[in-house]
């Protein structure tokens, strides 16, 4: 197996000759022709705490930009905080670093993920409105900045209104299945806010502006799904009613808004290569990206990072709280990771829909293998051995492979 891999990836394995954001694209070009056709992408990361597959995704979202034309970045991260740094990149308006430390994880709280905030920003400047590149968050939770507007913006509107936001307080910070009820009593005081302000739109929007009111309803329906995620069982791991299943499920409408809300919009995905993926995770929980390919066929590729050996960052255990530990691991000799590095030296991109008619040295692409999986947590000492199923043209389109990994850089704590 590891000599077929060596021959296919001679054949197909294209070099990366740096990582550098900013340098010249000509080592991306083979990106143009897979993409031709593809309206989506999504950019994965096996650990999240990476420097290197942050600085590789920023030369790729820049290439994106400029050669192929996407319209819109999307992260794994809070739709609600998110409006703001879309503010932000395509205005100008607040300050970046604290406003990315409001995306409600560790893992983009990096001087990286900065960096292409403020490449984003400056790539805006200047360009007509409806060129410029938005920012948008995917993920339900984490919903503080939501809560706040809909309240200021009761308060202005309908101020015997306003009380009903302090119910749905709970959601600011709550965490997926935290506030279990098979009631799910504070998703449906969530529902009827969002069909009071609905239902009154036009008259709100008469008292203020329309962007306004839409802005605000728009808020309202993210509290719907936050109110959903954070009231399902703890205890249902599995299938499409399961906590999972119900993030990604979100995660992957929020981006077919954009794409069928306009028929120009090419968007960027960033989140785990778990999510991207075009098939399950965990205990068979569809991915983001399965129900993205479910959806628009070969219009969505899905670009795995993996990497050969290093370190990154992660927290340790169950800990929610403290500061992401670095962890170390070797290139050992179980996964695909270990048979990609010793196949081909140094960094590279690999597109797997180029297989083209079965070969044998194509089978390792439709065979059984084990790929490394580290979330925002690992356990302390037996991160090195987790691993996940992967077929690789099952579950990817693409991938691409950083030698050596080092963490990423968080950012100093935002001053208060």
């Amino acid at each position: 197996m590891p000599d077929d891999i060596a021959r296919w990836l001679t054949e197909h394995a294209r070099p990366l000759g740096t990582l550098t954001p900013g340098a010249p694209p000509q080592d991306l070009e083979p990106l143009s022709d897979a993409l031709r056709d593809v309206r989506i992408v999504g950019l994965g990361e096996s650990p999240h705490g990476t420097r290197e597959f942050f600085r590789l995704k920023h030369r790729i979202v820049e290439f994106l930009v400029r050669e192929a034309g996407f319209t819109t970045f999307a992260l794994e991260a809070s739709a609600s905080a998110a409006r703001a740094l879309d503010a932000y990149v395509r205005h100008g308006t607040g300050d970046p670093a604290r406003l990315i430390t409001r995306l409600g994880f560790w893992t983009w709280r990096t001087e990286e993920m900065l960096d292409l905030v403020e490449w984003l920003r400056a790539h805006n400047r200047g360009l007509p409105e409806g060129r410029r590149v938005r920012f948008v968050g995917t993920d339900p939770q984490r919903c503080a900045d939501s809560v706040e507007a809909v309240a200021a913006f009761l308060r202005q509107v309908a101020p015997e209104q306003a009380e009903n936001v302090r119910e749905l307080e709970v959601l600011a910070q709550a965490r997926p299945a935290s506030q279990p009820d098979p009631e799910q009593a504070l998703l449906r005081r969530a529902e009827a806010l969002a069909g009071f302000l609905e239902d009154h739109r036009e008259e709100f929007a008469r008292h203020t502006t329309v962007d306004t009111a839409d802005e605000a309803l728009e808020h309202a329906r993210i509290l719907t799904r936050a109110a959903d995620l954070v009231t399902r069982s703890p205890g249902l791991r599995s299938g499409e009613s399961s906590v999972f299943a119900a993030r990604d499920r979100y995660m992957a409408d929020a981006v077919a808004r954009l794409v069928d809300d306009n028929p120009q919009a090419r968007v960027i995905v960033w989140a785990h290569n778990g999510h991207i993926a075009k098939g399950t995770y965990g205990d068979g929980v569809p991915a983001l990206g399965s129900r993205l390919r479910e959806r628009y066929g070969d219009g969505y590729y899905a670009l795995a990072l993996l990497f050969g050996k290093g370190s990154f960052l992660a927290r340790r255990g169950a800990d929610l709280q403290g500061p992401p530990r670095r962890h170390r691991i070797g290139t050992g000799i179980r996964s695909v990771e270990a048979r990609l590095a010793g196949a081909v030296p140094g960094d590279y991109y690999a597109d797997l829909r180029a297989a083209g008619p079965p070969s044998e040295s194509a089978q390792w692409l439709r065979a059984p293998h084990l790929q490394r999986s580290f979330g925002a947590h690992v356990p302390r000492f037996v991160y090195r051995f987790h691993v996940a199923p992967l077929v690789p043209a099952e579950d990817y389109d693409g991938i691409a492979f950083v030698a050596r990994s080092t963490c990423s850089r968080l950012l100093p704590p935002a001053k208060t």
